[in-house]
């Protein structure tokens, strides 16, 4: 993968049974690889650059940029929060732009007591409306980061830290390890620092350039089968040629009959829905309170082949939130369809071409429009999102055939949803017949040939 700078505007501010087993072996280790790795998004991950700006007496002043290079992947509230273990013995005297959550044991110390002593402190963001004279360029937005692709001016997130009893100088200076990142849950795993170039820095004017006195990067990848056991969201099928209403699979995220967490569900017409509604989660978990149905996912997606032209085809597709407690902010959906390398016009949503196999355009990310639909509400009455796709036919490919009007893979947020079986997608109508029309005619010949026989 190829590194990326940045430069910053501102300063500090049917073989044998063994060979089965073998296959089988492979195959059951290749699982977590698979899951972990995202195919339409290959390179995305978060990238953390500790850059030293100055060296104090013992030890130095240092900006930390996390930045989201994930294309649709976001940070939502409650936010990100990093940690990592100390090398030495290390202190933080002070932070600008973000805070340590405990202070840790700094009784040690006389005068001027540290902001944390920890050995592996624990860091958040500091929230909207923080005083100016503790904010840092790009900080304080309660560890909201968007993703690269829908909003790269707000894809990072900033913070100064002075750290004490470290290096200082670049010989004596011990890199921090062990890197954690919730974002705000687990699902991501980062691995060791690393120098690399020093970071530069262009003035407002442009007319100079400075640099880092030192820089080492983490780079930290994301797994949905690390974050959670059960999926988020599901996707429900139909079309105008069958009347056949493909729901999500039964208890894609869940069952109602379930103790566990994943069973707690409202029911949309009870007489107390208000009241639940309204009770704050105590366990502070910001788990999904969920309206009850059959596949009790906080998100469903469904797409809905609508309208066949000469040589168009319409598809509308529609986002319904199912999750009393979250109200999706800058939300997005990412498609793959064989056929939006010739999509001619999308109403009401952003569009912009993945491409994360080169020249092949088949994935195509979906947001809202900025102050119209980009905020997908909690459930109920307008707790959805619509828009409809015009597609333009490629006569080569083109088929209502065998489900290839439907997506083969969709994400929400950046979480996959799960897809009906292929074998329970809508067909047209005349494949249904093929097959007793094909039986029948087999029972036909049969019978003719053994009246001939008989004769």
């Amino acid at each position: 993968m190829k590194a990326r700078r940045f430069a910053s505007t501102g300063s500090v501010a049917g073989l044998t049974g063994f060979a089965v087993l073998l296959h089988f072996l492979l195959s059951s280790f290749s699982f977590t690889a698979t899951e972990a790795y995202d195919a339409l998004d290959p390179n995305g991950n978060i990238t953390i650059k500790w850059d030293v700006m100055s060296w104090t007496p013992d030890g130095y002043v240092a900006v930390v940029t996390m930045y989201n290079f994930q294309q649709y992947r976001h940070i939502a509230a409650p936010g990100w929060t990093l940690g990592w273990t100390w090398a030495k013995k290390e202190v933080i005297w002070s932070m600008m732009g973000a805070q340590t959550t405990e202070q840790g044991d700094c009784s040690k110390f006389k005068g001027n007591i540290p902001h944390c002593c920890k050995k592996d402190p624990t860091v958040v963001d500091l929230l909207p409306g923080t005083p100016y004279n503790q904010q840092i360029a790009n900080c304080c937005k309660g560890g909201v980061i968007n993703s690269w692709a829908q909003d790269p001016a707000n894809a990072a997130s900033s913070f100064q830290v002075s750290v004490g009893a470290a290096g200082s100088s670049n010989k004596t200076v011990k890199l921090p390890k062990n890197f954690t990142l919730k974002a705000p849950g687990p699902g991501y795993t980062c691995g060791p620092a690393k120098i690399v170039k020093p970071t530069k820095f262009v003035s407002g004017d442009k007319r100079r350039i400075t640099q880092a006195l030192m820089t080492w990067n983490i780079t930290c990848t994301y797994s949905q089968f690390l974050a959670q056991k059960t999926p988020t969201c599901c996707v429900s099928l139909s079309s105008f040629y069958n009347d056949t209403i493909v729901n999500c699979p039964t208890c894609t995220c869940g069952c109602q009959n379930n103790t566990a967490g994943s069973g707690s569900c409202v029911d949309p017409d009870s007489p107390y829905l208000a009241s639940v509604v309204s009770t704050p989660d105590k366990s502070g978990s910001n788990a999904p309170l969920v309206q009850c149905t059959s596949h009790m996912c906080p998100i469903r997606v469904h797409w809905h082949v609508k309208l066949n032209y000469k040589d168009y085809w319409r598809v509308k597709i529609t986002i319904t939130n199912f999750n009393y407690r979250m109200n999706y902010t800058l939300w997005n959906l990412v498609v793959q369809h064989p056929n939006f390398d010739n999509i001619t016009k999308l109403f009401s949503f952003n569009y912009k071409s993945l491409s994360p196999y080169g020249d092949l355009n088949d994935t195509a990310m979906l947001w809202g429009v900025k102050f119209y639909n980009d905020l997908l509400n909690q459930a109920g009455p307008l707790g959805n999102v619509q828009s409809e796709l015009l597609f333009q036919k490629d006569q080569n490919t083109f088929t209502f055939d065998k489900g290839w009007a439907f997506p083969r893979r969709v994400y929400f947020n950046g979480d996959n949803c799960v897809l009906p079986p292929p074998d329970a997608y809508p067909y047209l109508p005349n494949a249904s017949s093929r097959p007793a029309i094909s039986l029948l005619m087999t029972i036909l010949i049969s019978l003719t040939l053994l009246l001939n026989f008989a004769q």
